[in-house]
């Protein structure tokens, strides 16, 4: 951007923040702190705070919001919790956040449909509570309390993708403001249509740079009869790699298999106080009848048996399982108290599942040459696994081949028929691999993008360079 676009920019910024604060009053916010922790994420990337932030109550009151910043020139970063990895929510050329917190009702639940309309702001773990006692749930689970509106926009899975499937599969409509403050619903109700084309999609995983999501409509599942969990240790990560792949491919139907290394492990017991053998470990939970989670376990046993795995540790009370996925939640922060001071990289990659034991064991080796801290946590039930790197930033050696080491484990990935992010998204962290995962048609996500934003102020930055 030129010294003279500069200017015309941060002029309309502040142009834009008087009459936003005339709208809001006290729902705009031009304090230090509150643009700082709106300029941040949870990722490595380099921070940018915003120039204000903007606290919307309604769909209405974000159109009115975006036409404001949008006759100004002022950019736009939609906001929802701030747990993303990839730098999604850095302000980096400034502008307008615009926070959908207050924006966290639950408008409808249909229990005979198994579907609900929430709005952006609602967490996963407010909407889990609110239909607790209609014996519905919603499956996807990324780890963090993460907003519905900002897991629709980063197309958030997690740990029960293997079987409920990611946001892409689970929101059957939208509420978006376009760049020009046009609100437009996508998709409806209806479990399948073929009525135009899918903007629902398009929006899902659009990582705020087409419009700001204010409502989602979900699917809900059933609470299961019975759900049962298990831990089982194995004597190599080539090892527990080799029985995931069977257990998928012999379509037993569990609900998570969560891979852990060893180095994890150890830093889930220090960090979860637990004690599990410090080796490879899967992370197994079953739902169904009583009779059908005996009989996936059954049949998952056999072939850990197979493959070198020990005997299930079962966490069959609530409250153990609870205790046990929450450990594995805490992963992340696991790594980081083995070394205090330092900071998390976190990365991941997603590869089809027979090419999962070779992508891991390349890695796997890749770390051992390099002797960087990175334990390795994934999503294996679905060919998705994340490398955690615990690096101190003002070392330029250890940045360099942190960087250099996930470059090759992305390349690694896309040369098996892979993606650069199973779940993360691209933010302006994994810009560059986009282009050579997708090649021309990242020049067709661009004339959308042009489409929709010409003037390039929706999360400038982020997913696409313009």
């Amino acid at each position: 951007m030129t010294a003279l676009a500069n200017v015309r920019r941060r002029t309309g910024v502040d142009a834009a923040i008087a009459e936003l604060r005339a709208l809001l009053g006290d729902r705009l916010s031009t304090a230090a702190a509150v643009r700082e922790s709106h300029g941040r994420d949870e990722s490595y990337h380099a921070p940018k705070a915003p120039d204000a932030v903007a606290f919307p109550d309604s769909t209405e009151e974000v159109a009115a919001v975006v036409k404001i910043c949008a006759r100004h020139g002022a950019p736009m970063i939609p906001f929802g919790t701030g747990t993303s990895l990839e730098g999604h929510v850095a302000a980096l050329e400034g502008g307008v956040s615009i926070d959908m917190g207050r924006m966290n009702r639950v408008p409808r639940v249909s229990v005979p449909d198994l579907d609900c309309t929430v709005e952006a702001g609602v967490t996963r773990k407010q909407l889990n509570a609110h239909i607790r006692d209609s014996g519905l749930f919603f499956p996807v689970d990324p780890g963090a309390d993460a907003s519905l509106g900002g897991m629709a926009a980063t197309r958030a899975s997690g740990t029960n993708a293997v079987r409920y499937g990611t946001m892409r599969e689970n929101v059957l409509g939208l509420t978006v403001v376009l760049a020009d403050g046009r609100i437009v619903k996508t998709g409806g109700r209806a479990r399948k249509s073929a009525a135009g084309y899918d903007l629902t999609r398009l929006f899902v995983g659009s990582e705020g740079t087409l419009g700001v999501i204010t409502e989602v409509t979900l699917k809900l599942h059933g609470i299961p009869e019975a759900m049962t969990a298990a831990v089982c240790a194995f004597p190599s990560i080539e090892a527990a790699v080799a029985a995931v792949i069977l257990i998928i491919q012999s379509g037993i139907p569990v609900a998570r298999i969560e891979l852990l290394d060893a180095t994890m492990m150890d830093a889930v017991n220090r960090y979860s106080k637990l004690s599990y053998p410090v080796q490879p470990t899967l992370f197994f939970e079953f739902h169904g009848t009583e009779r059908g989670a005996v009989e996936q376990a059954e049949m998952v046993g056999a072939i850990a048996s197979d493959h070198g795995g020990g005997d299930f540790r079962w966490a069959a009370r609530p409250e153990d399982r609870t205790k046990l996925w929450q450990a594995r939640h805490d992963a992340y922060y696991a790594a980081l108290a083995l070394r205090p001071g330092a900071k998390g990289w976190p990365t991941d990659v997603c590869v089809p599942i027979s090419a999962l034991a070779e992508c891991i064991a390349e890695t796997v080796a890749d770390l051992r040459a390099s002797k960087l801290l990175a334990p390795i946590v994934g999503h294996v039930g679905d060919g998705n696994f994340h490398l955690s790197f615990v690096i101190d930033p003002d070392d330029a050696d250890e940045l360099e081949a942190a960087k250099a080491l996930n470059e090759r484990m992305v390349t690694r990935a896309l040369a098996l028929g892979g993606t650069c992010t199973g779940e993360h998204g691209i933010g302006y962290g994994k810009l560059d691999f986009l282009a050579a995962e997708h090649g021309a048609a990242v020049a067709v996500m661009r004339q959308v993008k042009q489409a929709l934003d010409p003037d390039n102020l929706m999360n400038p930055g982020k997913v696409l360079r313009v």
